[in-house]
């Protein structure tokens, strides 16, 4: 009788590499996780510093990787009143990025700076290079944020004090006056006309005057009779 011939396993190498490989990944990816992190990015802040930032979304310890949850630390974030929207981003080596969106400080209200979100909230920062409103706008405070908010900043710097002018035609009337001595009357139904503010200077040529924008669209030039029109 023939004896049996015994079959040899091949060893499967190919399995073997792969689960060796899952191995290695799932280690480097635990070894990841469990690392503090290297470096905190901030971008897109004026107002708030960096360290500010990092310190409110509670990363000012460079805590494990692992722990860093967006939702915690958006939830943080957006506790600040000048905070509008956040934008997180994870990268290799342990690296954070936070893109931070801010509201706009449109004016000064008393003690109060005035944010484009409608907040009214404390000075802390010492801004100074905003208007001033030197009256009483209560009555139309919720308008008046919204609408001002349209304007340009480049052009929203060059207004030095808001003052509250209604007549008996326009309830809705300011009287800005700018920092290179003009005056401009504006209803904030026509409040995006201001934007225009550079233009219509240029057509000055060095005269100071009164600019209505609020009705007619036109110029009184100081020591001139007749009125200029804007085109």
């Amino acid at each position: 009788m023939a004896a049996k011939k015994s079959k040899k396993r091949k060893i499967k190498y190919k399995t073997i590499i792969i689960l060796l490989l899952f191995i290695i990944v799932l280690f480097l990816v635990i070894y990841i996780s469990k690392k503090p992190l290297s470096n905190i990015y901030v971008t897109g802040n004026s107002i708030l510093s960096d360290k500010e930032i990092i310190t409110t979304a509670k990363l000012e310890n460079y805590p494990p990787y692992i722990n860093t949850y967006f939702i915690n630390i958006k939830e943080n974030l957006l506790k600040n009143n000048y905070i509008k929207t956040i934008e997180i981003k994870r990268k290799l080596f342990g690296k954070i990025y936070i893109n931070v969106t801010e509201y706009r400080p449109i004016c000064i209200y008393g003690d109060n700076l005035i944010l484009s979100s409608k907040q009214r909230v404390s000075n802390i920062y010492n801004i100074d290079y905003i208007p001033y409103v030197i009256n009483n706008i209560d009555d139309i405070y919720d308008k008046f944020v919204e609408k001002f908010s349209l304007i340009d900043d480049s052009i929203l710097l060059k207004i030095s004090h808001i003052e509250y002018k209604p007549n008996d035609v326009d309830k809705e009337r300011f009287l800005l006056y700018m920092v290179d001595s003009n005056y401009v009357y504006i209803s904030l139904s026509k409040i995006e006309k201001v934007n225009k503010y550079n233009s219509i200077v240029n057509e000055l040529e060095n005269k100071k005057g009164i600019i209505y924008l609020d009705s007619g669209d036109y110029v009184e030039i100081k020591g001139w009779h007749n009125p200029i029109l804007i085109i």
